[in-house]
């Protein structure tokens, strides 16, 4: 009769919150109808392709002795999109994603991180054919092992309950980390797969500042002006530049400030929309001086038009 129950209310409150009260305020549970497609640099874009194959050819791996790569890295700068891959990839296989952050499994208590994470990989084992598991900033929770001490060695527990509890997880799972280098090598090594989530280049920071310029529409010139001036940006950081254009648009001519100053507003959109500090060296429009962004400035066609 319980289980019953149990059914029934899963069926009225629908699989998606039957999947948050499973996690509670572990995670975050992202669907996929909410999902943005990545704009990605080659390399982790047939990495991404790849995967989606094998988790796809399951059947067919394991008639010749193979299981497809469920456990994916996902490295490199902040900002870089590697939550949208993730989320992505779950879309692209009809799964919600169930984004954790590692930060919220540490507790100050004694062991009670370890059974944070245990708690976490039941809910997720328990849902195993129903979601993708993502890790958020995994080097919270995996570390390098550092010296004994008394707060070391909790640390070293609960990465031996990771450890161990990962490898038993059917669900695929993703993590990130944007220290790579902090990571212990033994949870390194549980990743079948380990994907570098680079800076986009210059054809991939075009398309992103495109997609979030819309409505707006820049000539082609302009937006290839403003790819080539941020080497080094991080599609977070295209964003914020696109936004603050955008905001500029609506909100000047309210509050009487010169729509027309485009040095003014480039400058002023600069020094609100500001790389964050372990990017480095820092992204070229940032680095260069006032009186070159005014330049740059002139060349933008600014105010721009809305798309028809």
């Amino acid at each position: 009769m319980r289980g019953l129950q149990r059914e029934l209310a899963a069926a009225e409150i629908g699989p998606a919150q039957v999947i948050r009260n499973a996690f509670g305020d572990m995670a975050d549970v992202l669907l996929p109808s909410e999902s943005e497609e990545p704009i990605l640099a080659p390399g982790p874009r047939a990495a991404l392709f790849q995967w989606l194959a094998e988790i796809r050819a399951k059947d067919e791996l394991e008639a010749v002795g193979l299981k497809p790569s469920h456990r994916a890295l996902l490295y490199g700068p902040p900002g870089t999109g590697k939550t949208t891959m993730a989320h992505h990839l779950a879309a692209r296989l009809g799964l919600p994603l169930v984004c954790v952050r590692s930060e919220g499994l540490i507790d100050k208590y004694l062991g009670s991180t370890g059974q944070n994470i245990g708690r976490m990989m039941d809910a997720a084992q328990e849902h195993a054919n129903e979601i993708v598991l993502f890790i958020d900033e995994i080097d919270a929770l995996g570390g390098k092992r550092q010296q004994d001490s008394g707060a070391s060695q909790e640390r070293a527990n609960s990465l031996n309950v990771l450890l161990r509890r990962i490898e038993l997880l059917d669900a695929p799972v993703l993590a990130a980390t944007n220290r790579q280098d902090h990571l212990d090598t033994a949870l390194w090594r549980r990743f079948h797969l380990q994907i570098s989530v680079d800076l986009p280049g210059i054809d991939e920071r075009f398309a992103i500042l495109k997609r979030y310029v819309h409505p707006f529409a820049p000539t082609d010139d302009t937006l290839d002006l403003l790819a080539g001036v941020t080497e080094g940006c991080s599609p977070a950081l295209l964003r914020g530049l696109m936004e603050g254009f955008k905001r500029a648009a609506i909100i000047y001519p309210k509050i009487k400030r010169d729509l027309n100053n485009a040095p003014a507003l480039l400058e002023q959109i600069v020094s609100s929309v500001a790389p964050p500090p372990e990017l480095e060296p820092k992204p070229t429009l940032w680095e260069i001086k006032p009186t070159e962004r005014a330049k740059i400035a002139a060349q933008l066609a600014w105010p721009w038009e809305r798309a028809a």
